[in-house]
Parts: C-alpha cells; sequence; structure tokens
C-alpha cells in the first residue's frame, strides 16, 4: 500500500504489525536480502576522491561473509550476547563488518573517533565494553595511541583488534615502530590482547554463525551515544526490534525510494544512528546498494567538491545530510554534471532552514524529503512521504505503527495534557522504535511521562506542533531556547530572517548570559563567499524582519566558520561558551581585574563552567560573576581557589 497521507497510514495500520513478519533481529534482516539479492552489489568503498571510480566492491553475499566472519571471530574468542564490542573507526568497510557482527553476536558500541582519550575512556567504561577495535597506528593518525591511553583507564577491556586501513589504500602504510601490543594493561591490571582485524577473522569461515543462539526481537543490539549538551553524551540501549523496525517503517514511507537497483551514497559517520539506518540497514533490507565515500564520509578531501561528479559516476539516487552538507553543496556548481539519476535528498539530523531548502530544490531540481528521528527512536520517526505531498519545512507524517504526539509537560517532565491542532508543546514518541532507556539509570529521570493509556512514552525534548492533516512541525529544541527574563525565543525567529539574506550561507542564534534577564539573544552569521556585508547593516536587517521586539539580537558576529559536530550539525554549546567566555572578560575589565586565563567547559555537574586564573583573587569580581546563570571557579597564581558547590543554584532571570 503506498502511503500519501495520515488517512492512508491509518489504513495500514489496520493490519497487525505481526502481519508484516518481520526479521527477529538486524542480523535476519539482512540474512534475508542476502537470500533475494546473494549477487547484487550491497557496498562499494572508495577511501580516496582520487580513486572515487575504482571502489572496492561486496555483493550481498560477500557482505553477510564478513559479517559472520566477524561475529563467528567473537564466538570462538568466547564473547556472548552480553558482551559489548566496542568500535572507534572512521568509515571503513570494517566499520560495517563490525558494527552487524558484533550485533550478531552480542551488542555493539559505537564511539566517535573524534573523541578525546579521556572521553573514549569513560564511555568505554560506562558500558563495560570488553572488546575494542580501531585503526592501526599509521602516519598521520593519532586514533591508536588515543585507544591505547584510553584503554589502561578501562577495567573491563580484554581485547583490541586493529584495522590496518593498508588493505585500503597503500599510502596508508601502518607506521614504523608503532607501539608494540605487549605490555599494555587495563585499569584492573590485567594484560590486553592485541590483534590485527585480519589475523583476528583469518580462520573463520563465513558461510554461517556459529553457536546456538537464537536472537530475541527485545535482546539488546547496540549502544549508542546521544548528542548531549553538556557532559558526555548519554548511553541510549536499543533492541533488534527498534532497529528493524524502523528501517521496515523508513521504506513503507518512502514508497519507490529503496528497493534492488536503487544506489545510496552514505557520507555521514557511521557511529551516528543516521549513517548506520539510513544508508546502512534501511536500504540493506531492500535490497539496495550504498557507496561509502572515504573513511571521513563528507568532510572527506574533495568530497563536497566532486559531490555532483561522484553522483554522476554512480547514478546516485538518494543522500542523506545535514543542513551545513547541503550549504555547502550549493557553493558548488552542478550545471556541468549529469545528475538526472538524484531522486532525492534526506535531511533528518537536524532542522532545514527553510530558505536554504527552497535554494537547493530551485538550484539542483532534487527534491529534498524532510524528516524527524533521533537516537533513542533507533533513527527516525517521521517524514514527508515520497509519494505525497512534501510541505517545506514540516518533518512529515508519523511512521506507521509509531505513536506521535504533542504533550504540555510540566517543568518536571510530567504530563498536563495533549495539546490541540497548531498549539506548540514537547514531542513525544512511541512504539516498537522507541529505545530501552538510557544505561545509566540517572538518565532515565524525566522522560518517561506517564498518559495514562497504556503506552510507553519518551519525551523528545523537541518542541513543535502538529497541523490539520497529521504532519508535524519543529518549533525548536526545548533546551536551546533563549529564555530573557522568562521568555521564550526561538532561535528560528533570529535564523530564519537571516538565511532569506542574500550575503548569508549559515547562521545560529544562541543565549548570551545576562545578570538581569537571565540571557539575551546573540547570533553568529557566516557569509556567503564573496559577500560583503557589516554586522550593522545585518541587525538592520533584522530589526525589519523580526516582529517580537524580545528576540531581536543584542550582539550579531560574523564568523569564518560556525563549530560542527562530527556529522555537519552546528554545535550551539560552543557559541554557548564563546559567550560565556566574553561575558567574564567584559566583567573582569570592568573591575579592574587582570585576568591571566579563562577557560570554559561544559561539566556534567554544573552545565557550563568558567574557570578564571587571576593574578590575586576579587571578591567583587566574584560577586558579580555568581549573577549569571554558568557557575565559575577560580584560582590565582598565590595558589588560592575557590570552586562552586556541586548543589548550587544557579541565579534565575530575575526580569
Amino acid at each position: 500500500m503506498t502511503l500519501r497521507n495520515l488517512s492512508d497510514i491509518e489504513a495500514f495500520e489496520r493490519r497487525p504489525l505481526a502481519d508484516a513478519d518481520l526479521p527477529s533481529s538486524t542480523y535476519e534482516m539482512l540474512a534475508r536480502s542476502e537470500r533475494r539479492h546473494a549477487a547484487l552489489p550491497a557496498l562499494s568503498f572508495f577511501p580516496s576522491m582520487q580513486t572515487m571510480r575504482t571502489p572496492a566492491t561486496w555483493t550481498y553475499s560477500a557482505l553477510l561473509q564478513e559479517i559472520r566472519r566477524f561475529a563467528n571471530a567473537l564466538h570462538a574468542s568466547g564473547y556472548g550476547a552480553d558482551d559489548v564490542v566496542a568500535y572507534v573507526l572512521p568509515n571503513l568497510p570494517e566499520t560495517h563488518f563490525v558494527l552487524w557482527g558484533a550485533q550478531a553476536n552480542g551488542i555493539v558500541l559505537a564511539v566517535n573517533p573524534l573523541l578525546s582519550a579521556d572521553a573514549i575512556a569513560q564511555l568505554l567504561q560506562v558500558a563495560r565494553a570488553k572488546v575494542v577495535v580501531t585503526l592501526a597506528p599509521a602516519p598521520g593518525s593519532d586514533l591508536a595511541q588515543k585507544l591505547r591511553q584510553a584503554l589502561q583507564r578501562v577495567d573491563s577491556a580484554e581485547l583490541l583488534v586493529e584495522v590496518d586501513a593498508a588493505r585500503h589504500a597503500p599510502g596508508w602504510s601502518a607506521a614504523d615502530g608503532a607501539p608494540p601490543g605487549a605490555g599494555l594493561r587495563n585499569a584492573a591490571g590485567r594484560a590486553l590482547s592485541v590483534t590485527g582485524y585480519d589475523a583476528f577473522v583469518a580462520a573463520h569461515a563465513g558461510d554461517r554463525l556459529l553457536g546456538a543462539r537464537v536472537i530475541q526481537p527485545n535482546a539488546v543490539s547496540s549502544y549508542f551515544c546521544t548528542g548531549g549538551t553538556t557532559g558526555l553524551p548519554k548511553i541510549a540501549v536499543r533492541e533488534h526490534l527498534n532497529e528493524v523496525f524502523d528501517a521496515y517503517a523508513m521504506t513503507c514511507m518512502m514508497a519507490d525510494g529503496l528497493r534492488p537497483g536503487k544506489t545510496l551514497f552514505c557520507g555521514l559517520p557511521l557511529f551516528h544512528a543516521n549513517g548506520q539506518l539510513v544508508t546502512g540497514l534501511a536500504p540493506w533490507s531492500a535490497g539496495a546498494h550504498v557507496v561509502l565515500g572515504t573513511p571521513q564520509g563528507y568532510r572527506g578531501a574533495g568530497v563536497l567538491e566532486g559531490f555532483w561528479a561522484l553522483v554522476e559516476h554512480y547514478r546516485i539516487h538518494f543522500f542523506s545530510g545535514v543542513p551545513t552538507v547541503y550549504s555547502a553543496l550549493l557553493q558548488q556548481p552542478c550545471e556541468d554534471f549529469d545528475i538526472s539519476s538524484l531522486e532525492l535528498g534526506m535531511c533528518g539530523a537536524a532542522p532545514m532552514p527553510v530558505e536554504l531548502f527552497r535554494r537547493f530544490e530551485a538550484r539542483t531540481g532534487v527534491r529534498i524529503l524532510e524528516g524527524y528521528g533521533l537516537t533513542e527512536g533507533a533513527c527516525a520517526s517521521s517524514l514527508n512521504p515520497l509519494a505525497g505531498a512534501s510541505r517545506i519545512g514540516s518533518i512529515g507524517l508519523r511512521f506507521p505503527y509509531q505513536q506521535m504526539r504533542v504533550l504540555r509537560l510540566d517543568a518536571q517532565g510530567n504530563y498536563l495534557g495533549e495539546c490541540a491542532t497548531d498549539e506548540i508543546g514537547v514531542i513525544a514518541i512511541s512504539g516498537p522504535n522507541v529505545f530501552r532507556g538510557y544505561l545509566q539509570e540517572a538518565h532515565n529521570r524525566g522522560v518517561w511521562p506517564e498518559l495514562g493509556d497504556g503506552r510507553r512514552w519518551f519525551n523528545t525534548g523537541d518542541m513543535g506542533r502538529q497541523d490539520r492533516d497529521g504532519y508535524f512541525w519543529l518549533t525548536g529544541r526545548k533546551k536551546e531556547l533563549i529564555i530573557r527574563g522568562g521568555h521564550n525565543i526561538d532561535p528560528q525567529l533570529i535564523e530564519d530572517p537571516l538565511y532569506r539574506h542574500p550575503a548569508v550561507e549559515m547562521a545560529a542564534a544562541v543565549g548570551r548570559p545576562d545578570a538581569h534577564a537571565g540571557e539575551l539573544p546573540a547570533v553568529y552569521v557566516k557569509l556567503r563567499a564573496a559577500a560583503a556585508v557589516t554586522p550593522q547593516q545585518l541587525l538592520d536587517y533584522l530589526a525589519a524582519e523580526i516582529a517580537e521586539p524580545a528576540a531581536m539580537p543584542r550582539r550579531l558576529q560574523l564568523v569564518d566558520a560556525l563549530p560542527l559536530t562530527a556529522i555537519g550539525k552546528i554545535f550551539k554549546p560552543a557559541l554557548v561558551m564563546q559567550e560565556i567566555e566574553d561575558v567574564v572578560r567584559c566583567a573582569a575589565q570592568a573591575h579592574a581585574t587582570p585576568l591571566l586565563q579563562v577557560r570554559v567547559e561544559q561539566d556534567p555537574r554544573h552545565g557550563y563552567l568558567a574557570t578564571l586564573t587571576l593574578a590575586a583573587r576579587s571578591q567583587a569580581l566574584e560577586q558579580h560573576l555568581q549573577r549569571f546563570g554558568f557557575r565559575s571557579a577560580f584560582a590565582t597564581t598565590d595558589g588560592v581557589s575557590t570552586l562552586p558547590s556541586p548543589g548550587e543554584a544557579a541565579c534565575p532571570a530575575s526580569k
């Protein structure tokens, strides 16, 4: 049945989900595709744009053999259903082999390789990881050394498996004199085994899975890290059914968009749910072909600059990106390339500004399907239907068999009622794709509202509304709202007009700490190439565009680049930290206090913590900074230091 609107989705749901005969696990979903499409191409990989036209390719049969070889190597080494295997890898074919092979044998943990050694160690320790897979030592990469440093702080670690990227490109040969594995010990003092990936899987066949494990749909499949705004990311515990159902529901919403013969490009990282599912499990469940482009994906040298040539060569039908990817592609001429194969792009990891949406479609002729999802919902929860109407700026219709509602919640996350049509509230989801919960129990407080309907609901923290036709619209992230004297300001009120300005490429509005109002709007702007406009001209423009006086920015700063997350989303906490640092420096200057150093960081106890180093203690400055919502710590060259109390309350907005 083709899903064009909400009525179609509701009619589709009259058939029980059990009749869909979903596979019991991600492995079984992949194995079904192998049985149906064994000789079709499943995965192609090129390590650089120079080798873009000569990729390595795996058929469905070859892909499943590699997945089974890794799973069988784990089983033969004594690891089972409850053991956690972490991968800390860029986008490589082995990343997929490890991801799905570890799920077939036990639990996989995805870790961002760009994190610091300290952050990686904390995640591995919390997850109780026993096996870790990363890159072998190589010139120009510190990942192997970073992991060896991290593993010495993880008492559960037993085995380190290293992938030699030289197998894909001779220029990536392993470093001479690489640190030997002998002598490496974990935090408990036990020796760690170190082996190469090829040696680890060499003796194991890939024609079938060893062992007698029968994977149940509610068995834990993966630990994926969420994008937290303070401290370390939370770890979401996901089950096989979560991922299998989400892949199934996505193919239902995309109608003919995913099927054998379709080719997709994967440029988002495989430690992120979007890369794993939207350009992994979902297309493979339908027999499609995934092209994995460079270990760094969209961040790889020349990838964005050569994207249209890549589309032409592979006859790409579909790709998924974040708004910054679409913005960058707008700067690359596409007129000289045959991109007629390209049917659509998907955007769902961050809201896309409406004007960017319009510019891209007008320039390229490529349809964008905007959707919505989060790690806690496996990946995706809503999508503009491929066979139906796309509403620009909307995140689309909910997936079949998964419910989405807009709720009124109190400050503690308790349910007060359901919002009316077009009334703004907090988006909540319920269904087979909703995760089991966070690994650390403290993170589960306040995120499971009780609606009294027998369903298990998750509070996404995103603000939105639902129109009369069932389409959902994001209106802001609750934790990104700028709160000025108790007045909630949606950053999009500032960002959307800026995206309409012909000189602006990207914009990000955040709250600047203020002693009286709590926060004041501030905005960072990256201009388009060759654009010439001053901050004051942009502020004058905004004065005529923003109807709400409270939303008018008090500060507008032009920047060469905006801070981005590993998947290319604008990382607003970094901008907030810049604002805090500027507030601190202004305060020190106003109190004639020499400031030797200021460091602002995210802290799991304090949110944002500013640490000041002074020549001598200044009680006046300390008292002044206590008026702000962020916390401050002080150190002096004479050894005096004062730290904030863990239980100290933030300064409330007074006006």
